[in-house]
C-alpha cells in the first residue's frame, strides 16, 4: 500500500459520477482516506460510497476534514461550491467543459483563458492545480500501473505553486500513472477538449511530445491567436 503524498492523507472528491467513482476505487486502492460529497445528500450515496472504500459526507464537512479536494463535476456546477469553506485548499480540477451537460456557454469556450484558470478565479482563496482530467475514465480504470511498471500511462498536472504540483503529482504516482508537469496553470488548456493531449493514453515521453507540439497545433494557433489579439474564435 502506498503512502500518501506529503500533505495530503485525506483526499475529498466532489462528485460521485463516473469519473469520480474510479478516482475514489484508486485512491483507496494507494492508501488513502477519501470522503466524497456529492450532488445529493450524504444519505443517499453513502451505500454506493461505503462499497467503494470511502466516506459519504456533505460538502461543506469534506471541505473543513480533506488535505485536497478534487472536483470531478460538470464544470459549469463550480460556482455552486463553497468557496469560503475551500479558502487557503489545495483543489484538483479535473472537470472539462462539455456543451452537452454545462450548455453553450462562452466564458467555457473562450480560447483566451484556461477552464482551470475560470475556476481558480472563482475559488480566488484556493490553490487550483489541474490534472486527472485529460484521460478517459474507463482507461483511468484499466490502465493503473505501479511505478516503474512497462508501459505506465501518464497524467499531465498543471499548476502555479511548485509545492502543488509535487503534491499532486505524488498523488498521480500513487493513483498508478506517471505524473508530467505540463506548466502553469494557463497552461492546462492543453489538457482540454480539443487539444491532442485530450483523450490520449500515451506514456509520459508520448505525453512530453504532445505538450511540446501544442503550440504548432491547429488548437494551439487559435489559442495563440485569441491570447495575442485578446479575442478570437470561440472554440
Amino acid at each position: 500500500m502506498a503512502e500518501a503524498a506529503p500533505g495530503i492523507h485525506t483526499l475529498g472528491i466532489i462528485g460521485a459520477g463516473r469519473v469520480g467513482s474510479v478516482l475514489i476505487r484508486l485512491a483507496v486502492r494507494a492508501g488513502y482516506r477519501v470522503l466524497v460529497a456529492g450532488s445529493s445528500s450524504a444519505a443517499r450515496i453513502a451505500p454506493t460510497v461505503r462499497a467503494l472504500g470511502a466516506t459519504a459526507v456533505e460538502v461543506a464537512e469534506l471541505a473543513e476534514g480533506a488535505d485536497a479536494v478534487l472536483l470531478a463535476l460538470p464544470l459549469s456546477r463550480h460556482t455552486a461550491l463553497p468557496a469560503d469553506a475551500l479558502r487557503g485548499r489545495l483543489v484538483i480540477d479535473a472537470m472539462n467543459y462539455w456543451w452537452g451537460a454545462d450548455g453553450l456557454n462562452d466564458e467555457l469556450s473562450d480560447p483566451r483563458t484556461s477552464t482551470s484558470e475560470i475556476v481558480q478565479r472563482f475559488l480566488a482563496g484556493s490553490r487550483v492545480v489541474k490534472a486527472l482530467n485529460h484521460m478517459g475514465y474507463q482507461d483511468l480504470e484499466d490502465e493503473a500501473r505501479p511505478a516503474g511498471a512497462p508501459g505506465r500511462k501518464a497524467i499531465a498536472v498543471a499548476g502555479d505553486d511548485p509545492a502543488d504540483l509535487t503534491a499532486v503529482a505524488r498523488l498521480i504516482d500513487d493513483l498508478g500513472f506517471d505524473p508530467v508537469i505540463a506548466g502553469d496553470l494557463a497552461a492546462g488548456i492543453m489538457l482540454e477538449p480539443g487539444a491532442e493531449a485530450f483523450g490520449a493514453d500515451i506514456d509520459a515521453a508520448e505525453l512530453r511530445a504532445m505538450l511540446q507540439r501544442f503550440p504548432t497545433s491547429q488548437r494551439g494557433i487559435v489559442v495563440a491567436r485569441a491570447r495575442e489579439h485578446g479575442s478570437g474564435p470561440r472554440s
